[in-house]
């Protein structure tokens, strides 16, 4: 790499850390084959449940170019929302990721702040597309070609140090940055404590997962009335799913915590079954507006509080 481009490297290297940003990482597009033929084994073995949009348009998430004419590197960013939530027995769940501010604004403006330090640092006019959850493309695959994690055996990314506790960003641009950075190695081992204790076996291999078996998409994808089974399948929670990340030793042992963007929204880890219930529109609004529980409407809530109450009664009996 040239001197300019390793300055470059550094610098922005050093805004992503002010910004709050856990690892970034730079990498040349190119197509990702494996990552296509994974995913359309999901979609071909029916492991992708109701979310039939998945089956459109297989090819074009591997070709990020496409989203942005002139593309030469993604820029691929982590950040972590590592907090503390200790729940009461019998107390129903939300997923840490939804008990704080909206990750897709979070992270989305940080990289904005990022490209417009970009901006400071080249001559070149850059022109850029910032993608957050919202663009397809394979996050994690990028994210492991720019050295930033190795997705884990529940099929999340583990960034050391930080753990699976993180949103991912890209940042695509039309200049190019080449870093010369080894991919990471296996950092799972011999350890499978997220298949074994997947409570529904939505888990079901190393590196492979049924999202109709699994909780977090039960909770927050599936539109329709639950199955008896389904219902039983959610437990006590009542918006996403932390048990495969909760048993991980990289989330146990991670020393980065949570960005101060993430804070805990306590009336949202005290929130009750019977209050979900009992929510108006507009309480439902002044409660979730601005988190992820958001975007599934109250409709879909109650139907989860309404399986959650019922098995949380059974489990007393």
């Amino acid at each position: 790499m040239s001197d300019s481009g390793t300055n470059l490297c550094r610098e922005l290297r050093k805004e992503a850390a002010r910004l709050g940003f856990s690892a970034i990482g730079f990498s040349t597009p190119q197509p990702q084959q494996l990552a296509v033929e994974r995913f359309a084994a999901m979609i071909r073995e029916k492991r992708h449940g109701e979310m039939h949009y998945m089956e459109q348009g297989i090819e074009n998430r591997s070709e990020p170019a496409m989203l942005l004419p002139g593309l030469k590197t993604v820029i691929s960013a982590a950040i972590s929302y590592n907090n503390h939530v200790e729940y009461r027995e019998g107390q129903p769940k939300i997923s840490r990721y939804a008990l704080i501010a909206d990750y897709h604004t979070v992270v989305r403006r940080k990289l904005e702040q990022l490209l417009e330090k970009l901006q400071t640092l080249t001559t070149e006019p850059v022109n850029a597309l910032i993608t957050v959850d919202s663009s397809p493309v394979f996050e994690k695959t990028w994210a492991e070609h720019a050295g930033i994690g190795k997705p884990g055996k529940n099929t999340l990314l583990i960034v050391p140090s930080s753990g699976s506790q993180v949103f991912l960003g890209e940042l695509l641009i039309d200049i190019e940055i080449i870093e010369s950075k080894p991919p990471l190695q296996n950092l799972c081992g011999s350890c499978n404590l997220c298949i074994e204790q997947c409570p529904t076996g939505a888990l079901t291999g190393p590196g492979k997962i049924d999202a109709s078996r699994c909780i977090s998409y039960l909770t927050g994808e599936l539109k329709r009335a639950f199955s008896e089974e389904e219902q039983v399948m959610v437990g006590e929670w009542l918006f996403g799913c932390d048990l495969c990340m909760d048993v991980c030793p990289h989330n146990r042992q991670s020393s980065i915590k949570a960005n101060d963007s993430f804070a805990l929204r306590q009336e949202l880890t005290d929130v009750t079954t019977e209050q979900i219930m009992n929510l108006t529109r507009s309480g439902f609004r002044k409660l979730f507006q601005g988190t992820p529980v958001f975007r599934i409407g109250l409709r879909r809530l109650r139907r989860n509080a309404k399986a959650v109450a019922e098995n949380i009664k059974q489990k007393r009996r």
